[in-house]
C-alpha cells in the first residue's frame, strides 16, 4: 500500500500538471489573477480557466487548489489573492471577519451533494447506505475541518435519526474509519487505489474521477447536506477589474453550464 505522503505527492505533480494546461503561456506582461479555490473544483476550473482567458486576451488565472479550511488559514495570514470561492461559507465568513473581503460580497455561485464511492472490485460488499456500519468496513472521510467533512457529519446526524438507520448508525461508522483527509481529493484517491473499502465525496469529485476504478452509492436528498459555495472577490486585490470579470464570467449561463457539466448543481436550480 502507498502511504499518505506518497498519496499526496500524486495529487500534488496531478494538480499541478492539470492547472499548468490551462495557462497560455502569455509571457511576462500577462494580468495574472490568483484564485483561492475548494480542491472540489478542481475539474470544473480546468474549463472554467480555459474559456475565461479566451475571453480576455493577455489575462492568466493562476489557482491555488486545498481544502477551504487551509486556503481560509493562508489569506488570513495575508497570503496574496484576488479571488476566494470556497466550499462552504463558514471559511468564507472566517476570511470576511479578517476584513480581506467585504462583507456582503459573497455570492453562492454553485451547490453540491455528497455520495459513497468504492473501488469497483467492491471488496468490502457496499451495497446499501446501512453497509458502512457493518463490522469490518474500511472507511476513509475528510476531517471535521474541511467542508466535505463537516457535511459528512450532516449527514451520518440526519441517518442516525431516520428510523432504517437507528441512533447507534452514525457511532458504528465512526468506528469503521480507518483515516481522516484533509482534502477531498485525497478520500477520493485513497479509495481509487484500493487503500479503503468506502469513502464519501461530492457527486462532482466522482464525475470528475470517471468510472474505472470506482463506483458510486447514492445518497437519498432526505439525508445529504446541500453544500453551498460561495465565491468572492478580495479586498486587497491587485487586480481587482479582472477578479470582479472572473467571478461574473462563473455565474453567467456559459460558467453555469460548466459547472453543471461538471457534476455541480447551478445557482438556479435551488431556490
Amino acid at each position: 500500500m502507498r502511504d499518505l505522503n506518497s498519496v499526496k505527492l500524486i495529487i500534488v505533480l496531478v494538480g499541478i500538471f492539470l492547472l499548468g494546461c490551462t495557462r497560455n503561456n502569455l509571457g511576462d506582461d500577462a494580468t495574472q489573477i490568483r484564485v483561492f479555490a475548494a480542491a472540489s473544483l478542481t475539474e470544473a476550473l480546468i474549463e472554467v480557466n480555459q474559456q475565461f482567458e479566451q475571453s480576455q486576451p493577455g489575462v492568466e488565472v493562476i489557482v491555488n487548489l486545498a481544502g477551504s479550511q487551509q486556503l481560509a488559514q493562508q489569506l488570513l495570514f495575508g497570503a496574496p489573492a484576488d479571488v476566494f470561492a470556497s466550499a462552504n461559507e463558514y471559511q468564507m465568513d472566517l476570511v470576511a471577519a479578517s476584513d480581506r473581503i467585504e462583507p456582503g460580497s459573497q455570492k453562492i455561485f454553485a451547490y453540491n451533494r455528497l455520495v459513497v464511492i468504492f473501488p469497483v472490485d467492491n471488496p468490502g460488499g457496499i451495497h446499501d447506505l446501512v453497509d458502512l456500519a457493518k463490522p469490518g468496513v474500511r472507511l476513509i472521510v475528510a476531517t471535521e475541518q474541511v467542508p466535505v467533512g463537516r457535511y459528512t457529519l450532516d449527514f451520518l446526524e440526519m441517518a442516525s435519526q431516520a428510523p432504517e438507520f437507528g441512533q447507534t448508525y452514525k457511532q458504528a461508522v465512526f468506528g469503521n474509519i480507518v483515516s481522516f483527509e484533509e482534502s477531498v481529493k485525497f478520500v477520493l484517491t485513497k479509495v481509487s487505489i484500493g487503500e479503503a473499502d468506502a469513502g464519501i465525496v461530492y457527486v462532482s469529485d466522482f464525475i470528475g474521477a470517471g468510472s474505472k476504478k470506482i463506483r458510486k452509492l447514492d445518497i437519498p436528498d432526505r439525508l445529504n447536506p446541500v453544500a453551498r459555495y460561495p465565491i468572492a472577490p478580495i479586498l486587497d486585490s491587485r487586480n481587482s477589474k479582472y477578479a470582479d470579470k472572473f467571478i461574473d464570467f462563473i455565474l453567467s449561463p456559459q460558467g453555469q453550464e460548466i459547472f453543471e457539466r461538471h457534476g455541480f448543481i447551478p445557482v438556479a436550480n435551488i431556490p
